[in-house]
């Protein structure tokens, strides 16, 4: 009997105990704050006037390296195998009016260069290379429209970013110290990590610019050498004996 009676209060102060432990966990999860979680247009928004420029060299930037990216397609892909064939032959034939014809039906930045080559026929050889070079030179400045932004915005964009994080630091430190005595460190934290989205807002851009930037000049180069292959093999067409 008495067994009976100590095995129903074991059983009974077990129960209080679990009903105890499981309140005691319910009200620490009550207690315990919320995590919060940061979408990217929350941490956008809370970047300040500055992200404004930052997004506008993002935008301004993508658009150039898209456009330049046709472009320099396009002309990588005028360039014409029998092209340099028929003015061999024309010129061989010393039809040099209808040569100068076929360059300006071809119209492309390799057809002006050899037309201004053609035209200077007759002159010394320095003369022509000279003539040929400040053509090629202008296609090529032509095909690099709008590289100075892009290198502007790789140098340019991540220091944007670090002034909106020192003037956020100031901002943070100003309202702590305004708080004061009722200053904590929460007040410091939401203005510091505020003020970090500037910078990596800046990076990004800065990045992004950088490496379009790098892209399209090693596009640019690689048609670069192609103009001064047919430049080379105008040259040696001038020096050819004539049939």
């Amino acid at each position: 009997m008495l067994d009976m009676i100590l095995l129903q209060v074991q059983q009974a102060a077990d129960t209080v105990a679990q009903t105890v432990e499981s309140g005691a966990q319910s009200l620490a999860a009550a207690a315990a704050p919320a995590v919060k979680e940061l979408s990217v247009w929350d941490l956008t928004m809370k970047g300040g006037w500055l992200m404004i420029p930052l997004a506008l060299l993002a935008i301004v930037s993508i658009y150039i390296f898209f456009e330049r990216c046709f472009a320099i397609n396009k002309v990588a892909r005028q360039e014409n195998a029998t092209f340099m064939e028929k003015i061999k032959n024309l010129i061989h034939n010393g039809d040099v009016n209808q040569a100068m014809q076929v360059c300006k039906e071809t119209n492309t930045p390799y057809s002006r260069m050899i037309e201004k080559g053609v035209s200077r026929i007759g002159r010394p050889a320095g003369d022509v290379l000279v003539a040929i070079e400040n053509v090629g030179n202008m296609e090529v400045t032509k095909l690099e429209k709008g590289f100075a932004w892009l290198a502007t915005t790789a140098a340019g964009a991540p220091m944007i970013g670090f002034l909106g994080t020192v003037t956020g630091m100031v901002q943070a430190f100003f309202q702590l110290a305004s708080a004061g005595a009722n200053s904590n460190v929460e007040i410091l934290a939401s203005g510091i990590y505020e003020a970090l989205v500037t910078t990596v807002a800046g990076l990004i851009v800065g990045i992004i610019a950088l490496f379009a930037y790098n892209y399209l000049t090693s596009r640019v180069n690689k048609v670069m050498n192609k103009l001064e292959g047919q430049t080379m093999e105008f040259m040696d067409l001038l020096n050819e004996p004539a049939k």
